[in-house]
């Protein structure tokens, strides 16, 4: 009997795929292996449902009864992947096995766990699902103080959130101002003195090298000598995709697991999208390019082969005491940033050494001029 489409995740790269596929095949049978409870919400909004005063339990939308229904498809829940066996087209979960025609891996990223000595080190939360979101919240009281370590985009998210459920905040990172890696240090500097208004302390150029239980508190000692107490530490510095299966199966991997722009992975009839795939060298974890490879893929899943594009993808950064859209140039790219503007209503822009537009980065009032800007860019790959 025929295994139909396969998809080993129920993330939003899981579900995308699956709702777009949906339209153009209603009738061959569809398998969704998860390890979670296979309920369906936004990730993105984890990062903003203190202060939209959402709780864990409103953040799904549908249970996965609810999306089985949806999507007429059978979906395993609190079930672990063991093995991908490409040559018999199988599935090894549990104690069972699964054939497939078409496989899809929507297997995420892991959160990177900081090395940190300490007898509480292992109090350490990261947040990547809404599992890890309710052990999170459970530990905040009303005003217990959070150390987040990690300025980039998920650090400045979480960080502007909870100042504005009134937490106090400290930030500690390696980095000499926040969002080092898509701004210019001129707009890092404004959505550093942003937040600072708004409450939050930063510990910049900094690092954390033991966590100590002392009483009721953490005890933080810094690089550079100085202590910190704190009740809560949240890890934002990065995620990395989930590449661990893959590679066991024999699938070429390297930050993330290979594909081409039709997001096939090396072995046939196996592909792979999200945060956990590496499209023609690029790594986005990010809804945007997701979208645009959901909608590629399940008109090639159907037999249509289908490209997928990237066009320029600006990210809006969910920090309202600082408004940011920014579209980082390529990586390595020659140019220069040419920066204007007026105290927190901030426009850089990126221009390559033919005097092309790749990249920007608007801040405050300024990101009015997203739309306009985002038809200059050329596309990331086509």
């Amino acid at each position: 009997m025929s295994g139909g489409l396969v998809i080993i995740g129920s993330g939003l790269a899981g579900y995308m795929i699956a709702k777009e596929w949906r339209k153009y095949d209603t009738s061959t049978p569809l398998t969704i292996i998860t390890q979670s409870d296979g309920n369906f919400y936004s990730k993105p909004l984890l990062s903003t449902a203190l202060t939209s005063q959402r709780t864990p339990e409103v953040l799904p939308t549908s249970s996965a009864t609810q999306m089985a229904e949806q999507l007429d498809a059978t979906i395993l829940t609190r079930t672990r992947v063991d093995e991908i066996q490409p040559e018999n087209k199988k599935v090894i979960y549990n104690d069972g096995q699964l054939e497939y025609d078409q496989l899809v891996l929507a297997l995420g990223a892991d959160t990177i766990k900081p090395t940190i000595m300490g007898n509480a080190a292992g109090q350490i939360i990261s947040v990547n699902n809404l599992e890890e979101y309710s052990v999170f919240r459970k530990k905040l009281d009303p005003k217990l103080h959070v150390t987040i370590l990690g300025a980039g985009l998920v650090g400045c998210e979480f960080a502007n959130d909870l100042v504005n459920v009134q937490h106090p905040v400290d930030v500690v990172a390696l980095c000499s101002y926040p969002l080092d890696r898509l701004v210019t240090p001129d707009i890092g500097e404004i959505i550093r003195a942003s937040l600072e208004q708004s409450g939050v302390n930063w510990r910049l150029s900094q690092s954390v090298e033991r966590m100590d239980q002392k009483d009721d508190n953490i005890l933080l000692t810094l690089n550079n000598g100085e202590t910190l107490k704190t009740d809560v530490v949240l890890s934002a510095i990065g995620l990395r995709p989930h590449i661990n299966l893959a590679k066991e199966a024999g699938l070429r991997v390297n930050r993330g697991i290979l594909v081409d722009n039709y997001l096939s992975t090396s072995m046939e009839s196996i592909y792979a999208l999200g945060d956990c795939a590496e499209v023609c060298g690029h790594v986005l974890q990010y809804v945007a390019p997701l979208l645009a490879c959901s909608r590629a893929l399940a008109k090639t899943l159907i037999g249509e082969k289908t490209e997928v594009i990237y066009p320029a993808m600006p990210v809006v950064l969910k920090t309202p005491a600082c408004p940011l859209v920014v579209s980082p140039p390529p990586q390595d790219l020659k140019g220069e940033w040419r920066v204007s503007g007026t105290h927190f209503d901030c426009r850089a822009l990126f221009y390559d050494t033919a005097e092309q537009l790749r990249g920007f980065a608007l801040t405050g009032t300024m990101v009015k001029e997203r739309a306009d800007l985002q038809k200059l860019l050329p596309p990331i790959f086509s």
